[in-house]
């Protein structure tokens, strides 16, 4: 079974991090992790990850930008893409993940479970090639 590769774009480390272990302490995932969203599109060309999971709010381009980018790119465009944010609680979000014209939303600080479940569907693991 080939793990899955996840690229996190966060510029909240702590925050990062923390995704990138749930994810890789499954064994389904190989994770890299940007903190400056500068260095978010080449960092997702040379990796090749099977989703992108971008926080919504940061300094520079946001995730909006980020995944607009990604969309006109043909080595981005077909990458599945899951945000982070904390303009939305908990509550709002729900025990599932938020969307909003097609795109999927968690609440940070994410709750494992629902990461992984997420993650999962979007990216399922033991497909790669």
């Amino acid at each position: 079974m080939s793990k899955r590769r996840v690229l996190i774009v966060d510029d909240d480390v702590n925050l990062s991090r923390l995704s990138g272990m749930i994810l890789e302490n499954s064994g389904k995932y190989e994770v890299m992790i940007v903190n400056e969203s500068s260095r978010a599109l080449p960092a997702a060309i040379q990796f090749r990850p099977d989703l992108l999971l971008l926080d919504v709010d940061m300094p520079g381009k946001d995730g909006g930008d980020l995944a607009r980018e990604a969309a006109t790119d043909p080595r981005l465009s077909g990458i599945p893409i899951l945000f982070l944010t904390g303009l939305v609680s908990h509550s709002e979000a729900g025990t599932s993940p938020l969307e909003r014209g097609g795109m999927k939303f968690l609440a940070k600080p994410v709750e494992p479970a629902l990461l992984l479940a997420t993650v999962g569907d979007l990216a399922p693991a033991g497909l790669a090639a």
